[in-house]
């Protein structure tokens, strides 16, 4: 006992040091946030409007979405960009078409299990379990995609609902919301933005080099953040995605939701769950709500952001935050608990699956074609015929 209690001790200062670093990085990171919206500012209205006219087409912008998310592998990391954009003193990407950009991102998140269950392909019967695991993820996000995106078309409801309760939340004792990290955040950036002035006489300058240097700050905050949280909690992790063997669906949700916000990464719950899978611990059905949950934890890393945003457009970051999170429950709510309905991803994935073992080519033509290669072929189409 006496031996347990001195190693626990010895461990605390290491538990509190990395603790005060994700505190520190969670700065760095709104930081990010903050400076993407100053760098896109110094860019003009022009320049900008040409440049986000692509997602004026809501098809295009769910690709754009996939990629960008596929491409940094992180929807933690494309959603606070477009939160950063939307919320930008000149409104470079208007809400209306970040909509579809979001649920993109929630697609594109998909790819890292996807990728992981490559690994377990000299092993047919690891395999198939493992990419069906994978693949239900990819068709649910699919199909929720594929039922809120005309319903949001037709009747707006996500950015309907996003806006009322932020004006209910924001406007409770009628102050207008003002950020509280905006003065430090603010005086944290100010050497960045001087070294930007002094490096370049041009605006345009300034704004590549602060749009990359922030871009850069919140790829790496929140890179870091995963890994000292991982490192933190990786047993508790393992421990709650065994736990909901044998849960109830709602349970299983709740652990998804859990270990997403504690890690910061929709990706390492749902990656996690591919070997379990693999080795038959794990069946598909149990699986499935894991990622839901998953899927409506990484939602606070969009919410986080809508925090380091001032100025005329802040209700919009925090307007979008919420579209976000309203997406998944949406999904969640439509798409689970009729039981048809739910089948209709868990049976793609099953056959996805098992035409993956027969041809592993094909495995991996789906994977280079759904995230990188089909995305990136229409938004270069779109922009050839623009």
């Amino acid at each position: 006992m006496t031996r347990h209690t001195s190693s626990e001790k010895q461990q605390l200062p290491s538990v509190i040091w990395r603790i005060l670093a994700v505190l520190f990085l969670l700065f760095v990171f709104l930081l990010g946030v903050k400076g993407l919206g100053d760098g896109f500012k110094l860019f003009g209205k022009d320049f900008l409007d040409s440049f986000f006219s692509l997602t004026a087409n809501p098809f295009v912008g769910i690709f754009v979405g996939v990629l960008a998310t596929t491409l940094v592998q992180s929807s933690s990391v494309s959603t606070s960009m477009i939160v950063g954009l939307v919320a930008a003193p000149e409104n470079p990407l208007p809400l209306a078409n970040a909509v579809p950009m979001i649920m993109g991102a929630n697609i594109g998140t998909t790819v890292t299990c996807t990728v992981v269950s490559l690994a377990h392909m000299g092993r047919r019967d690891e395999f198939e379990r493992a990419f069906s695991v994978a693949g239900c993820h990819d068709f649910f996000n699919i199909l929720a995609v594929m039922v809120l995106l005309p319903l949001e078309l037709m009747t707006g409801y996500l950015q309907s609902t996003a806006r009322f309760l932020s004006t209910v939340v924001v406007g409770i004792g009628g102050f207008a919301y003002e950020s509280p990290f905006k003065a430090l955040l603010s005086f944290a950036f100010t050497p960045i933005q001087s070294l930007a002035e002094v490096m370049f006489d041009v605006d345009w300058g300034q704004a590549v080099f602060l749009v990359g240097i922030s871009a850069a700050l919140i790829f790496m905050a929140l890179w870091l953040i995963v890994k000292l949280m991982r490192s933190l909690v990786i047993s508790r992790i393992e421990t709650a995605v065994a736990g909901a063997l044998g849960s109830s669906a709602v349970i299983a949700i709740a652990i998804g939701i859990i270990v997403t916000v504690m890690v910061q990464s929709s990706s390492i719950t749902t990656s996690i769950m591919v070997p379990l899978a693999a080795a038959g611990v794990l069946r598909l059905e149990q699986a499935f709500p894991i990622a839901i949950g998953a899927n409506i934890g990484t939602t606070i890393t969009a919410m986080g952001a809508a925090l380091a945003v001032s100025g005329p457009n802040a209700l919009a970051g925090i307007e979008i935050a919420l579209v976000h999170l309203f997406f998944n429950l949406s999904g969640a709510i439509l798409i689970y608990p009729v039981r048809r309905i739910r089948e209709v991803p868990l049976q793609a994935a099953r056959m996805l699956a098992a035409a993956a073992v027969r041809s592993k080519k094909l495995a991996l033509f789906y994977v280079g074609t759904m995230f990188y290669g089909f995305p990136a072929l229409l938004i270069y189409v779109t922009q050839l015929l623009k």
